[in-house]
C-alpha cells in the first residue's frame, strides 16, 4: 500500500495548493472584482446587450429558478433535435445516421443535467457537429449551472434582508466566460501535447501488424470452381490487416468533460482509450482537472462569507472523506482474486481485469475514486470488473449525494445542505434553535433541506425496485445474481447523483432504461436545485446574527466530524440493505470459491 499512499498524497497535495489561488481567483470574478472583469468586461457586456440581459437586476429566487430551468428545457431540445437531424446536418464525413429517439432523449437529459451517461458508442454514433455543438456546449452550460447555484446559495448565507440572490444570467456568463473556458483551453493544450487528437479527419484506415488470410475459390467461364490434378480446388488467397480509426474533435471535448466534471467521452471507451487519454501525464492532468473547480470553490465559498476557515471545514470533510474511500478501494483492487488462486494455484497481484496496463492498479483505482467522488462519470478502467467490495466505493461515493467534492457547483451546494443537517442535529443535542452563519435555521429551511436530502435515495431506491421486478429491467442484465443487482442499483445511483459512470455490464440503451434513467437524471439535477435555490431565498431574506457564546462553532475539528457523520448517517445508512444484497454478498460469495 506504500505505493498507494504515495501517489494519493501527491495528488492530493497538488490538488489543495492550486485550489487555494483557483478559489480566491472564482470568488473574485464571479463578484465582478477582479482585474478580468475590468480587462474582458467589453466581451461580457456585448453578451448582456446581444442577449438582451439587464446585468444589474437581481432575481428573488422563484424568477432565479425559472431562468434557469426554461435556459436548461431549451437546451434539452437543442440537443435533441441536433441528433435526431444530424444525418442531414455538416461536419459529418463517417456518414452517421440519426440517432434514434429514445437515446436521443436519455442523452440530452444526460448532458443537460451534468451526468454525461452515455448508452451509445460515440464514434459510430455521434457527427462530429453532433459531439461539438450539442454535448461539448452542454458541458459547459450544465457546469455554469452548477457553479451558478452554488453562488446563488452563498449569497442566501451572506446577504440580510434581501429578496434577491443574484442574477442567473450574469452568474452563467461569468463563470462560463471566466473560468470554465480559460481552465478549458490550458488542459486542452496540455492534452494535445501528450497526444490528444484534435482535427476535423474523415476516419483513416491502416495497415496493422496482424493479418488475416482469405481464400476465394477460382471459377472457370461457366462458373464452376477449378481444381488441381488432384481434385484439389484452385484458390486465390488474400491477405488483409486493416483498421478504421476515427478522428475528430477530441481535446476540445476532453477537457471541459473533465473540467465541467461531465464525464461524456468521444470515444466509447472513454478516458481507457488512447486518443482521450494516451500517457500517464496526461491521465494525472485528467484527475487533477476533475477536482480542481469543486475544491477551489470551498475556497471561494470561505472569502465570500468573510471566514476562510468555514470553507476549510467543508474542504477538511471532503477530503477525509475521500482518502478513506480511496485508499480503500485501492486495498481491494491490489487484493488476489480468490477464484483464480484456485484455479492457478497461486495468490495472484491484484485485480487488472478491465484495466489499462499504461496506468495500472493503482492509478485505474485512485481514477475511480475520483470520478465518482465528483460527478465526473470518465472513466480510465472498467468499473464492472472492480472486485466487490472496490465496486462498493464507487458505488457509495455516489450515493453519498455526490459531495466529496461532488460536481463543479453540485457537490458544495451538497456539503452546504449536509451542514444545515448538521448544526440542527446538533441544535437538538444542547436545545437550541439551529444556527449557522449567523442565519437562523426556520421551519421552511429544514423542509426545502428535507427534500434536497432525500430526493435522490428515494430515485434510486425505488427504480432499482422496480426494475428487478419487471420484464424489461431483468432483460438488460448480463450478469445474473448479486453482480447483476449491483449493476442495476448502480445505474440508478449514477443517474440520480448526475455522475454518469456505468458498472457497463448491464444493457441500457433500451426503451426500458433509457427512459427511467432519463427521469431519474432531471429529478436528480432539478429536484434539488429548486429547494436549494428555495432555501437560499429564505435564508438571504433573514437577518444576520451575531455569533454569542452558545453559538455553535463551524470553523473547527469538532464541526469537521459533526459534518461527516451527517452524510454518513443520511448517505451510508440509507443504502446499507440495497448495498448487503449486490456488492457485500457477491463479496461473500467470492471469498466462498476460496
Amino acid at each position: 500500500m506504500t505505493a498507494s499512499i504515495t501517489q494519493l498524497a501527491i495528488y492530493l497535495v497538488v490538488l489543495l495548493v492550486l485550489s487555494v489561488p483557483v478559489g480566491w481567483y472564482i470568488a473574485r470574478v464571479m463578484e465582478g472584482k477582479s482585474a478580468v472583469n475590468r480587462v474582458f468586461g467589453g466581451i461580457e457586456h456585448f453578451l448582456y446587450r446581444l442577449c438582451g440581459v439587464r446585468a444589474d437586476a437581481d432575481m428573488g429566487w422563484k424568477q432565479y429558478a425559472l431562468a434557469l430551468l426554461l435556459f436548461n428545457i431549451v437546451g434539452l431540445f437543442a440537443v435533441y433535435a441536433l441528433q435526431r437531424l444530424q444525418v442531414w446536418l455538416p461536419l459529418n464525413p463517417a456518414g452517421m445516421a440519426s440517432v434514434s429517439a429514445d437515446s436521443s432523449f436519455n442523452t440530452a437529459v444526460s448532458f443537460v443535467t451534468n451526468t454525461n451517461w452515455q448508452g451509445y458508442a460515440g464514434e459510430s454514433t455521434m457527427s462530429y457537429l453532433t459531439q461539438m455543438l450539442a454535448l461539448s456546449v452542454q458541458n459547459f452550460l450544465s457546469a455554469a449551472t452548477g457553479i451558478a447555484v452554488a453562488f446563488a446559495l452563498i449569497r442566501g448565507f451572506v446577504r440580510h434582508s434581501s429578496k434577491s440572490i443574484g442574477n442567473f444570467w450574469v452568474d452563467m456568463t461569468r463563470s462560463g466566460l471566466y473560468v470554465l473556458l480559460p481552465l478549458s483551453v490550458l488542459v486542452a493544450v496540455v492534452l494535445m501535447s501528450q497526444g490528444v487528437i484534435q482535427n476535423f479527419k474523415s476516419y483513416v484506415e491502416v495497415s496493422t501488424l496482424e493479418t488475416t488470410v482469405y481464400t476465394t475459390p477460382r471459377l472457370d467461364a461457366q462458373g464452376q470452381p477449378l481444381k488441381d490434378e488432384k481434385g484439389a480446388p484452385l484458390v486465390d488467397e488474400m491477405k488483409t490487416g486493416k483498421q478504421t480509426l476515427p478522428m475528430g474533435p477530441v481535446a476540445s471535448q476532453e477537457a471541459i468533460k473533465m473540467v465541467g466534471t461531465n464525464g461524456g467521452g468521444f470515444f466509447n471507451a472513454n478516458s481507457a482509450h488512447p486518443y482521450e487519454n494516451p500517457t500517464p501525464l496526461s491521465n494525472f492532468v485528467q484527475m487533477l482537472a476533475i477536482l480542481i473547480i469543486p475544491a477551489a470553490l470551498c475556497t471561494s465559498f470561505g472569502v465570500l462569507v468573510g471566514d476562510c476557515r468555514q470553507g476549510w471545514v467543508i474542504l477538511a470533510a471532503m477530503t477525509l472523506l475521500f482518502i478513506v474511500m480511496t485508499l480503500t478501494v485501492m486495498y481491494f483492487e491490489q487484493q488476489p482474486n480468490p477464484a483464480l488462486a484456485v484455479a492457478h494455484a497461486t495468490q495472484g497481484s491484484g485485480m487488472m481485469e478491465g484495466k489499462e496496463t499504461r496506468f495500472g492498479i493503482i492509478a485505474s483505482s485512485l481514477f475511480a475514486a475520483i470520478t465518482t467522488a465528483a460527478s465526473c462519470g470518465a472513466v480510465n478502467a472498467m468499473h464492472d470488473s472492480l472486485s466487490p467490495l472496490g465496486g462498493l466505493v464507487p458505488m457509495l461515493q455516489m450515493q453519498l449525494g455526490e459531495v466529496v467534492y461532488g460536481g463543479v457547483g453540485a457537490g458544495l451546494y451538497g456539503m452546504l445542505i449536509f451542514a444545515v443537517l448538521a448544526v440542527f442535529i446538533a441544535g437538538l443535542m444542547i436545545g437550541r434553535t439551529p444556527e449557522y452563519l449567523g442565519k437562523k435555521i426556520g421551519v421552511f429551511d429544514m423542509k426545502m433541506m428535507s427534500i434536497a436530502i432525500l430526493m435522490t435515495p428515494a430515485l434510486v431506491l425505488v427504480l432499482t425496485a422496480i426494475s428487478v421486478m419487471v420484464e424489461n429491467g431483468l432483460a438488460g442484465i448480463a450478469n445474473p445474481g448479486a453482480h447483476g443487482f449491483s449493476e442495476i442499483l448502480y445505474a440508478f445511483s449514477s443517474a440520480a447523483n448526475n455522475n454518469g459512470s456505468a458498472f457497463a455490464g448491464l444493457s441500457a440503451n433500451t426503451p426500458y432504461y433509457n427512459v427511467m434513467t432519463g427521469i431519474a437524471m432531471w429529478l436528480g439535477r432539478f429536484g434539488i436545485i429548486v429547494p436549494v435555490l428555495a432555501m437560499a431565498g429564505s435564508l438571504a431574506g433573514k437577518k444576520r446574527l451575531a455569533a454569542t457564546s452558545g453559538t455553535l462553532p463551524t470553523h473547527g475539528p469538532l464541526f469537521v466530524a459533526l459534518l461527516i457523520g451527517a452524510v454518513i448517517l443520511v448517505g451510508a445508512l440509507t443504502y446499507v440493505p440495497a448495498l448487503a444484497l449486490g456488492p457485500v454478498i457477491e463479496h461473500l460469495q467470492m471469498l466462498a470459491i476460496h
